[in-house]
C-alpha cells in the first residue's frame, strides 16, 4: 500500500506542475487553487474518500485507488499532445491553456460521489449524493468567476452538449482515448481475477480490489505480458494472501 500512496503524492506534484505551467494568468490562479484543494465551495457538502485515493469510476475505468489522479494526468498530457498534432497536421488554433485547465478540472469533483464499498473492498456510488461532478465543476468555477471559456470547454468534455470549441473536442477525445485504453488493461487483471477465484474460492471482485490497493495496474500488465496469464495468476494469488 505504500507503493500506492507514494504514487498519489507523485501524481498530485504533477498536476500541480502542469497547472503552474499555463500561461494565462486567471486560468493558472483558479486552476492551480482547485488542483491543491479540490474542495466544493457553492453547497455545504462533505466527501467521503479523499481526491487522492479516488478511482476514476468504481465499475468501469480506472477503478483502483489513485484512479482519478491517474486519469487526469494522462487525459491532461494526451489532450495536450493532441493540440500539437492538430495545429500542426490541420492548421486549427487551439488553445493550450484552455486545453490544459479543462483537462485538468473535468472529473476534478468526482470523488465526492464515491464511497469505500466494505463488501468488495472498493468503491462504490454513494446513495445520499445529489449533486453530478458535471454540474459541480461548473457550479464551482461560475462561484470563483471562472472565464466563460473554460465553463463552455468543460460542459462539452462529456459529450451532453455540442461541441463549439475545438478545445472541447480534444478534451473529450482525450478523456475517451484514456478511458478505453485503461478498461483495455483492466479487463486483463479481471479475466486473471476469475480465475483465481476458481482455484481459491475468493470472489474475483475482492482479487481485484484487493490486488490494485497492494500493486498499480501497470506494474500487474508488467507481469502478464512478461510472463504470461499464469504469471499474472500467480501474482495475483500472491498479493491477496
Amino acid at each position: 500500500m505504500a507503493e500506492i500512496r507514494d504514487k498519489y503524492i507523485v501524481l498530485h506534484r504533477k498536476l500541480i506542475e502542469l497547472a503552474e505551467s499555463i500561461f494565462d494568468e486567471h486560468l493558472r490562479k483558479i486552476t492551480v487553487d482547485l488542483i491543491k484543494d479540490p474542495r466544493i465551495t457553492f453547497a455545504n457538502v462533505t466527501a467521503k474518500i479523499s481526491f487522492y485515493e479516488s478511482p476514476a469510476a468504481p465499475q468501469k475505468h480506472h477503478s483502483y485507488p489513485g484512479g482519478l489522479l491517474e486519469h487526469t494526468y494522462s487525459v491532461a498530457l494526451t489532450a495536450s499532445a493532441l493540440s500539437d498534432v492538430y495545429s500542426r497536421v490541420y492548421g486549427v488554433s487551439v488553445d493550450k491553456d484552455l486545453v490544459i485547465s479543462c483537462a485538468l478540472l473535468h472529473d476534478i469533483f468526482k470523488y465526492y460521489q464515491y464511497e469505500k464499498d466494505p463488501i468488495t473492498g472498493g468503491y462504490r456510488i454513494r446513495t445520499d449524493w445529489f449533486l453530478s461532478h458535471e454540474f459541480s465543476v461548473i457550479a464551482e468555477l461560475a462561484k470563483r468567476n471562472a472565464p466563460e471559456r473554460l465553463l463552455r470547454c468543460i460542459s462539452e468534455v462529456h459529450g451532453t452538449t455540442p461541441f463549439s470549441t475545438i478545445e472541447g473536442l480534444i478534451v473529450h477525445e482525450a478523456d475517451a482515448s484514456d478511458a478505453s485504453y485503461v478498461s483495455i488493461l483492466q479487463t486483463i487483471v479481471w479475466n486473471a481475477c476469475r480465475d483465481v477465484e476458481t482455484d481459491t474460492g475468493i470472489p474475483a471482485i475482492k482479487v481485484f480490489h484487493k490486488a490494485l490497493s497492494k500493486k498499480p495496474l501497470v506494474e500487474l500488465i508488467k507481469t502478464y505480458y512478461e510472463g504470461g496469464r499464469e504469471n499474472l495468476i500467480k501474482t495475483l494469488k500472491l498479493l491477496i494472501q
